[in-house]
């Protein structure tokens, strides 16, 4: 169930949230995201906390199941010229109401469903590694420096080896292509994980298995080559790198 617990990924939106704002201040957000380069760092803060906002907004009406139809987080073209003192406060409030709203119901109680996951539990899961991500996407445009928990870090892999994967190929018919490749190895000090493709559909286990090629570094490194954050750099490639690369340009999320 990854390393961190339900009340840890609460508070880790706060916290990760907190060192993204403690990050902004004086920063220029007309500055473009290298990783999201359609949205200056304005839209990308902007994307975060109307994605915290909705979800807990979602927890708050007990919808049963997701609903998009009042999420904003993808509406963001049109700001622009908003300062770090507008926005850090802002964004400290949305992290805080989706804490407190994953806090104020049980982790299986059947709201916001999701992939036919209890929504608390998904989405607990979904927006503090979102909020990890994106503080990285930040830092990134600002060109400062990121750390992370490892805990963080192995916790965010775990979503997305055993989530975020299964969900791309369920979605994504340009996927069907890489059935029958092979299969990968990903290998960092708090967790190992194979993903098979070997056969009519993707694989994942804990562990090494037979392999075709490795990945090999810290997990928060794993992170952001299956996020198609920074590619293969600093990572060690051992085996078919030509299948590593097909493999993660078809995984971006």
């Amino acid at each position: 169930m990854g390393s961190l617990s339900y009340s840890e990924r609460a508070a880790t939106i706060v916290t990760e949230t907190s060192l993204l704002v403690s990050a902004l201040h004086g920063a220029d957000l007309s500055v473009r995201v290298p990783s999201a380069p359609d949205w200056t760092l304005n839209q990308l803060l902007r994307h975060l906390g109307h994605a915290h906002r909705w979800v807990a907004e979602m927890i708050h009406r007990r919808v049963p199941e997701t609903d998009r139809s009042f999420s904003k987080a993808h509406s963001v073209s049109e700001y622009a010229g908003e300062t770090a003192e507008e926005l850090g406060p802002w964004l400290t409030e949305g992290a805080a109401l989706l804490s407190d709203a994953l806090l104020s119901v049980d982790v299986d109680d059947p709201i916001a469903v999701m992939v036919g996951m209890p929504g608390p539990r998904f989405w607990s899961r979904r927006m503090a590694h979102e909020t990890v991500v994106h503080r990285f996407d930040a830092m990134d445009a600002l060109g400062l420096p990121f750390e992370v928990d490892e805990e963080i870090a192995d916790d965010t892999l775990h979503e997305w080896m055993t989530t975020l994967l299964p969900f791309i190929f369920g979605t994504r018919p340009g996927t069907a292509g890489l059935l029958g490749t092979g299969a990968l190895y990903f290998e960092a000090p708090s967790a190992q994980w194979t993903v098979d493709l070997t056969g009519s559909a993707p694989r994942v286990a804990r562990g090494e298995e037979k392999w075709d090629v490795a990945a090999r570094g810290s997990a928060f490194d794993l992170v952001l080559a299956v996020y198609q954050r920074r590619g293969t750099e600093g990572l060690e490639v051992r085996g078919d790198a030509g299948l590593l690369a097909e493999f993660l340009a078809a995984m971006r999320f």
